[in-house]
Parts: structure tokens; sequence; C-alpha cells
């Protein structure tokens, strides 16, 4: 399925993104508020779990094009996360910092939650944003999600945002994303 927006295509990801999604995954400023940059290998091992969930018919992760260019910016999408126990949806994204503020990332979640709960049926999806990350904090508030709690996931402080359906349902038929 290929989701698209104002300024945006997000289509599934291929073998052949490896060296781009490979260059932004080194890129420090892109990969902030995770787990660091990662090498060329452990990029490749995302890739192929990302693949294998698409192919699986899981939710998955979104190569992120920019309609104007053509070129691939970042990543949109679904992460399989278990967090306090529980097994989770998260939706995740990372931009280019060429890209940031200019409401980017609003537009790909605002696509990837409406690709959640109407197309995909699940019933709730969760962001999990690091405490000084302000920007996602905004992404996700002006995608409708709301604080559920805080906790440590990997080592880190987190805060965790939610939606459900009936939330979604409620919501969003009266508006798009802000």
């Amino acid at each position: 399925m290929i989701l698209q927006t104002a300024r945006l295509i997000l289509r599934p990801f291929a073998e052949s993104d490896l060296d781009r999604i490979g260059e932004l995954m080194a890129n420090e400023e892109f990969m902030k508020f995770s787990m660091g940059p990662m090498t060329r290998q452990q990029t490749a091992t995302f890739l192929q779990k990302v693949l294998l969930w698409s192919q699986a018919g899981l939710p998955s992760q979104f190569a992120v094009i920019e309609r104007e260019t053509g070129s691939l910016i970042g990543y949109c999408g679904f992460l399989h996360q278990e967090v306090d126990g529980a097994k989770e949806i998260e939706i995740g994204y990372r931009l280019h910092p060429d890209f940031w503020n200019r409401g980017l990332a609003t537009e790909a979640a605002c696509a990837i939650r409406d690709h959640a709960f109407r197309d995909l049926q699940l019933e709730r999806v969760i962001s999990l944003i690091h405490p000084d990350n302000h920007a996602s904090r905004r992404v996700m508030e002006k995608n409708g999600m709301t604080i559920e709690k805080r906790t440590t996931f990997r080592g880190f402080p987190t805060i965790v945002f939610s939606m459900n359906q009936e939330t979604w349902q409620r919501q969003v038929r009266s508006a798009t994303c802000r």
C-alpha cells in the first residue's frame, strides 16, 4: 500500500533503499533521541526486519519520499515494541534534519495514524517519546495522541503517548491533523 499526503509519498521499503537509509541512519542528528547512529550492518538488519514485517502482512515502516524531489527523506510507520510487559504497536518516524520544522513529520505521522485505524483496524497505537524531544511531543499532540504514562524504555526516560480506535473515530472524523 502507498499512502500519499499533500507533500509526501509513503511507500513500502525495498532492498534497494539500503544505501540511502544507511546514510540517514548513520547521521547523528537523524538518530538523535535513539540508541545513536547505526552502522551499515545494523541498518541492513533493521531494513530486513521491516521487509519481513511487510511480507508477513504485519504493520511496518514506510519510506518517506518528498513529492517535489522524489528523495527518500526518512521513514514513518509501525514498530512492534514491548513496553512494561505489554506488546504494543508504535508509530515511529525520523526525517533528515534538512526537513525538520516544516510540518512534514506531523503530515507523515497523521497519514500513518489514519492508516492504522482506518485500513488496518488497529485497536490502539502508541508513540514513545524522550521527554526532551519537544518537537516529537508536539507531533503527537497535533495527531490527537495524549500522554498515557511515563516509563523507562531501553534505559531511557520515555513518555508514552497513545490513541485508541474509539478516540480516533470521535476526534478525527471531524478534523485533520493540525
